[in-house]
């Protein structure tokens, strides 16, 4: 009975500290993907959209007109 319970300590304290590792494998791979796509392309073009938002929100407010839908 003690080899038992011995054994299921082991195997579920071991686990415990694979989930950890795990995670935190997962969040560098996210960290590294995030850094690698705003270092690139896809900086230019998130700031792209924002710039162009941000005209289309004064022009709309300088000519007193609702802006238009966007997709048309």
């Amino acid at each position: 009975m003690i080899e038992i319970i011995n054994y299921l300590k082991a195997r579920y304290l071991s686990e415990k500290a694979q989930g950890m590792v795990e995670y935190a494998l997962i969040v560098a791979l996210v960290v590294a993907i995030a850094v690698a796509a705003f270092n690139g392309g896809l900086k230019n073009a998130v700031t792209n959209a924002f710039d162009h938002a941000s005209n289309a929100v004064d022009n709309a407010a300088n000519s007193g007109a609702a802006p238009a839908p966007a997709g048309d």
